[in-house]
């Protein structure tokens, strides 16, 4: 039997804030365990006052989540942006406080290439101005004679997800297809009829109607300005449902009225709303006869809305239930093979680290402040042939510093772990060995933990090993050679269950949760009893026990020149017992006086 740390009451409901208007779907899935306050219109003075008593948050395009607005955020562990863009997100800021951010990369892709699709048909056949001059009054057939799309070469900038549906819906419609992504698969375009060109600057002449569908980075900020528009076919006409500020808007604004463009039809603004001031070049655009403007309805299907809701809203839970990030912007992604397997070894290792700074090492030391920093973390059996380990070494790194970090409010994960490490000289060696031969678990993971002689350059080195590592005392990077003593705790997944076998010399099995004391003793008759009794009688309960005898040969934590030490800890034993509540100072100390109880330590895992 465990407890949950031994606290009274429930659990407080983690809070989630939502500052747009987003699917109730998604919704009402975190409404069933979470608290969700959905507050529009807010300021950003007012987000920046409310945001230290949320957990998540849940935004659209509109609300901006500065650095100012995340270092507000003392409790924040994940930022849902519902669509696929985050360029309303500072990430790096939110990588540095070891914020997840999230977003929906394909929920609404349909929804953005039917989009495309459709103003590339309205600006072809002329149907905004010939419904408004219908509805004024007028029958303007001659003044709104139109161009068909069959034979036309469509080119596309950027062939992900989104402008490969809008190259297949275009060749449906009897068009010629050519694209421009220095990132594209060659195979994937040819099996969709594109025409894969190797610079924007050969596909701009090509292009009678010209699309962009790549997200906003530096490298793609006024990507077509008045040179490239200018090399583009007399009358072409251009599309961009992606991101404002791709197209140079003044740039844009000169072509349509020089005529070297014919028509534009925009759904992304540089500022969204544009500017109201009629003179601002969004403006012009907007009001301009040329120009079919829509305001940022690329994923504004019912449809779409409710895929990017349920989606960011299932990684929200996910998240704060601590599991692995689906779609991260700032994290790796993990291939969906290896997700399942994965998980339960994350909530192992962490453990694992957490028992490890509370069992050994003093609570008032900084982990940087003791010379046992270097951290040997071998995968033995089929974990050792997962693609991706990061998330196993950013568990370590929050099991070791969570117990030191988590009173002052900061957030340890597999965003910002790699920075942490560095920031405290951790130096962590992962290990893999694929021979199960030699080790009775599927997969079993063993910490190694030893001093460095020299700071290490990195805090995160990976390498393979034909035989899994042992116990025993080993030079290594930065290590102090044979003399050097070290601590292992190693341990096991069983029905995704997480369980310790081995601290130090000692074999045993138990699930690393709750409240746990270790009692390091001589292996005789009657401690049980002598411990049993002074725990009853300060009214603390034991949930379960576990015996560990001394299995393993002492030299494999002791140097060489302890052999007499050695001889004389086989007759030693660890007990691990599962309690209801946290066992006070003057209670070790009397158990630490009992008659074979060498030291006492209380763990909350």
């Amino acid at each position: 039997m465990t407890i949950t740390n031994g606290a009274e009451g429930e659990v407080p409901r983690a809070r989630v804030l939502c500052p747009e208007k987003l699917s109730a779907d998604g919704l009402t899935l975190l409404r069933k365990t979470l608290d969700v306050d959905e507050k529009q219109g807010l300021t950003a003075d007012q987000l920046i006052s409310i945001i230290p008593e949320y957990d998540a948050l849940l935004v659209r395009s509109e609300t901006k989540v500065t650095a100012e607005l995340l270092n507000a955020a003392r409790k924040l562990k994940v930022v849902a942006r519902a669509g696929v863009g985050v360029d309303n997100v500072d990430v790096p800021a939110a990588t540095r406080l070891g914020i997840v951010v999230v977003n929906s990369p394909s929920g609404n892709i349909q929804a953005a290439a039917e989009h495309t699709i459709a103003l590339l048909m309205s600006m072809a056949r002329n149907i905004p101005d010939a419904c408004a001059s219908l509805k004024a009054g007028k029958w303007e057939r001659s003044r709104l004679v139109g161009v068909e799309v069959k034979g036309k070469t469509l080119g596309i900038i950027g062939l992900g997800k989104v402008g490969l549906i809008v190259a297949r819906m275009a060749r449906g419609l009897g068009m010629n297809v050519a694209a421009a992504d220095p990132y594209a698969s060659p195979s994937v375009a040819t099996a969709a009829n594109v025409q894969l060109v190797e610079s924007l600057s050969e596909l701009l002449p090509l292009a009678d109607f010209l699309t962009i569908h790549t997200p906003m980075l530096a490298s793609t900020r006024g990507m077509l300005s008045s040179a490239e528009l200018n090399s583009m076919k007399r009358g072409a006409r251009i599309l961009n449902v992606a991101r404002g500020g791709i197209i140079d808007e003044e740039a844009l604004l000169s072509a349509l009225e020089s005529g070297q463009i014919a028509g534009a039809a925009i759904d992304v603004f540089t500022a969204e709303p544009p500017h109201k001031d009629p003179n601002s070049w969004a403006a012009k655009l907007v009001q301009h006869p040329k120009c079919i403007a829509t305001p940022h309805l690329g994923a504004s299907t019912i449809e779409a809305q409710e895929n990017v809701s349920i989606d960011v809203c299932e990684q929200v839970l996910q998240i704060l239930a601590g599991d692995l990030p689906r779609s991260a912007v700032n994290a790796p992604i993990i291939l969906p093979a290896e997700y399942k397997t994965l998980q339960p070894f994350v909530r192992l290792v962490e453990k694992m680290g957490s028992l490890y700074t509370q069992h050994f090492t003093s609570p008032n030391q900084p982990l940087h402040r003791r010379n046992m920093n270097t951290f040997d973390l071998i995968y033995e059996g089929e974990i050792a042939n997962m693609s991706s380990t990061k998330p196993l070494f950013a568990a370590l790194i929050k099991g070791l510093t969570s117990p030191i970090s988590d009173a002052e409010g900061f957030n340890v994960n597999i965003v910002n772990a790699e920075m942490v490490a560095k920031e405290r000289g951790i130096f962590v060696n992962e290990q893999k060995s694929r021979d199960p031969s030699t080790q009775a678990y599927s997969s079993l993971v063993t910490l190694v933990v030893r001093p460095a002689s020299r700071a290490p350059s990195l805090s995160r080195h990976s390498s393979a090993i034909e035989t899994p590592t042992t116990a025993s005392s080993h030079p290594g990077p930065g290590g102090d050679g044979p003399t050097a003593k070290q601590h292992i705790i190693s341990g096991y997944c069983s029905d995704n269950s997480p369980f310790i076998s081995r601290v130090d010399r000692f074999a045993t099995s138990f699930v690393p949760e709750g409240t746990l004391l270790i009692c390091h003793n001589y292996d005789s008759p009657g401690k049980i009893g002598v411990v049993g009794s002074i725990l009853g009688r300060e009214g603390v309960n034991i949930n379960f026990m576990s015996v560990a005898p001394a299995t393993y040969s002492a030299a494999s934590t002791l140097g060489p020149n302890d052999a007499q030490q050695a001889a004389k800890e086989t007759t030693e034993a660890l007990m691990i017992l599962g309690v209801d509540k946290e066992v006070g100072e003057a209670v070790k100390k009397e158990l630490v006086n009992a008659k074979g109880v060498l030291n006492v330590s209380s763990v909350t895992l």
